[in-house]
């Protein structure tokens, strides 16, 4: 068992922003070896090469979003809003030598089957909200399809993050709700971790100063905007259809799909399906 783990709720959200700010973020083995396999060919490697190669992970994504932060020259007033954009600011060199020596999830979770396999049901949903998110974002011509796809990856990652540092408590919340499928899951969490994670994440964002474009739209409260819609829309479908397309949930989700893309609800519900597959 890794010694370093939480297994007591800390006090309150500045607690946990402190922790998880000073916290090692591990990427999936997958990405720790795609990463080794580039470094040795440097020389023939670009940031679209980087970018795509990581695009997949989302804790890849945020460790290297939020070590883009500290390495941002003081003469850029703005923070780069994707990988590839980061890795073109940092260089392809700088790349490697800041993360060439990657911790991962299998490792920090081996004695922990069942957190691990917690790990990768949440990456599931991302990378299917992800795949929504652009694909509304194409279809509504919005420029910043990229950061959208990014957020969307992106928006469970302190989930992730309990599961791989305090698995203890993030499988008595998932027990908790399972035994009781009314609770909802801010309930669950503040009452097991004296926070709730979206506001976990919102502060950790913000700690990490990550672009604000990112941070926003990764917000549930700010879904009159469009581009945040975008992004819950995708969420909250992909929760939906995690175990099938017949959850009494969906209809409203295609009703609301439907006006934010201007089609009709016959229309999107095939669209839905297409982009799944």
């Amino acid at each position: 068992m890794d010694s370093h783990r939480l297994t007591e709720p800390l006090r309150d959200l500045d607690a946990w922003t402190a922790y998880f700010r000073s916290a090692e973020i591990p990427v999936l083995a997958s990405t720790a070896g795609a990463v080794a396999d580039l470094r040795e060919i440097e020389d023939e490697v670009d940031a679209n090469l980087i970018g795509e190669t990581i695009a997949g992970d989302p804790l890849m994504t945020l460790k290297v979003l939020a070590h883009a932060t500290v390495t941002r020259p003081a003469r850029m007033l703005t923070q780069p809003e994707t990988v590839t954009a980061a890795v073109v600011m940092m260089g392809i060199g700088p790349f490697f030598r800041a993360f060439s020596d990657l911790h991962t999830v299998e490792e920090r979770l081996q004695d922990m089957p069942e957190a691990l396999e917690g790990v990768r049901e949440v990456l599931r949903r991302a990378h299917r909200a992800a795949n929504f998110a652009l694909g509304f974002a194409v279809r509504r011509m919005d420029h910043d399809a990229a950061v959208i796809h990014h957020a969307a990856l992106l928006h469970d990652f302190a989930e992730m993050l309990l599961l791989c540092h305090a698995p203890d408590l993030a499988l008595r919340m998932r027990d908790a709700q399972r035994a009781d499928p009314s609770l909802r899951s801010a309930t669950v969490q503040n009452a097991m971790l004296n926070v709730t994670l979206a506001d976990l994440q919102q502060s950790l964002m913000r700690a990490w100063r990550l672009p604000e474009l990112l941070v926003r739209i990764t917000d549930d409260r700010h879904t009159n905007h469009p581009t945040a819609k975008n992004v819950v829309l995708a969420i909250r479908l992909a929760r939906h259809t995690a175990k099938g397309w017949d959850n009494p949930a969906l209809p409203d989700d295609v009703r609301d799909i439907a006006q934010l893309l201007n089609l009709s609800e016959a229309a999107t519900a095939p669209m839905l399906r297409e982009l799944d597959t």
